[in-house]
C-alpha cells in the first residue's frame, strides 16, 4: 500500500512539476499559480484517478493528465476558498495563503488560471472516452458540484434543514471532486458502466467521510500537523456534522460512510485493495 501510494503521488508531483504556463505572462502570475499548486498536500484526488484506472485494467498514462488537472482544480479552489471574501484564511499547508503573498487580485487570477488550464490539459487526451471524463470533472467542479456546495455553505443565516442538508453540502462541496477522479479514472480504463456506477458510489461515500473527519479535525486536530488555523467552524457557528450530532456520533457517521465506500468496491475484488485501504486509513488521518 505504502509503495503504491508513493508511486502514484510521485507520478502526480512529476506531472505537475512539468507543467508550463503561457509564455509572455507576468512572472508574478506564473509564480502565484505554482506557489499553491506545488505547495505539497496529500494528492488524494490525483491518486484516486490513477488507482481507479489501474483497478479496472486501464493504462495509468491515460489518466495522468486528469490526475494532474484535478489537482490543479483543487489548488484553485483552495486559493479562492482562502480569500477574505470567503473563509479569510491566512495559513494553508504551513505557509501563508496565496493572497497574503501575492495580493487578492493576483490570487484570484492564479485560481482562474489553474482552473482554466486544467481543462486545456484534460482536453489533450487520446482515449476515446476523454470527453466523457472531462464532462464528469466539469460537472463536479462547477455549480452542480463544488462551487454550488460552497455557495450553500456560505449562506449567512440560512436555515439548515437538519443533517441531510449538511450531508448534501458535503457531497457537493467536497464529495464531488473526490468522486470525479474515481469516475474519470474508470472511464479512461476498461471499466463497464456497472463498474463505473460502483466507483461513483465509492467516491460519494468517501467524500462525505472525508469532510466529516475534516470537521472533526477542526475541533481536535493539531495545527502544526494540519498546517492551518483550526477552530474557525466553532467561532463562526458553522453547521458541521459534529455541531449537529456531537463528536462521538460524528466519528460513527464517518465510519459508516467509510464502510459504505468499501462495500461499493466489492465487484472489483482484490483489484480494489488500494482504494479499499485508502478509505479505511482515512479514519486515522491527522491532516
Amino acid at each position: 500500500m505504502e509503495q503504491q501510494m508513493k508511486r502514484y503521488k510521485a507520478m502526480v508531483e512529476e506531472a505537475l512539476e512539468r507543467l508550463t504556463f503561457a509564455e509572455g505572462l507576468k512572472d508574478e502570475l506564473c509564480s502565484a499559480m505554482r506557489y499553491s499548486l506545488l505547495a505539497g498536500g496529500k494528492r488524494l484526488r490525483g491518486m484516486l484517478a490513477l488507482a481507479a484506472c489501474e483497478m479496472a485494467g486501464g493504462n495509468v498514462q491515460d489518466a495522468l493528465p486528469f490526475a494532474a488537472a484535478i489537482e490543479m482544480i483543487h489548488a484553485y479552489s483552495l486559493i479562492h476558498d482562502d480569500l477574505p471574501a470567503m473563509d479569510n484564511d491566512t495559513m494553508r499547508r504551513g505557509k501563508p495563503t496565496n493572497h497574503v503573498v501575492y495580493g487578492e487580485a493576483m490570487a484570484i487570477l492564479a485560481g482562474d488560471g489553474l482552473l482554466t488550464d486544467a481543462f486545456l490539459l484534460m482536453s489533450g487526451g487520446a482515449h476515446p472516452r476523454t470527453l466523457d471524463a472531462l464532462r464528469e470533472v466539469a460537472r463536479a467542479a462547477g455549480s452542480f458540484g463544488m462551487v454550488g456546495g460552497q455557495a450553500l455553505d456560505m449562506r449567512q443565516g440560512a436555515p439548515y434543514e437538519g443533517l441531510e442538508a449538511v450531508k448534501a453540502i458535503h457531497r457537493k462541496k467536497t464529495g464531488c471532486l473526490i468522486t470525479a477522479p474515481v469516475v474519470a479514472g474508470l472511464m479512461l480504463s476498461k471499466a463497464t458502466d456497472q463498474q463505473i456506477a460502483c466507483g461513483r458510489e465509492y467516491g460519494k461515500h468517501l467524500g462525505v467521510a472525508f469532510q466529516i473527519i475534516d470537521d472533526l479535525l477542526d475541533l481536535v486536530g493539531d495545527e502544526a500537523k494540519m498546517g492551518k488555523h483550526l477552530g474557525k467552524d466553532v467561532a463562526e457557528e458553522k453547521m458541521t456534522w459534529p455541531a449537529m450530532v456531537g463528536q462521538e456520533s460524528a466519528w460513527e457517521s464517518a465510519k459508516y460512510e467509510t464502510n459504505a465506500a468499501v462495500k461499493a468496491l466489492e465487484p472489483f475484488g482484490e483489484k480494489a485493495a488500494f482504494l479499499r485501504t485508502l478509505a479505511q486509513d482515512m479514519l486515522s488521518r491527522v491532516n
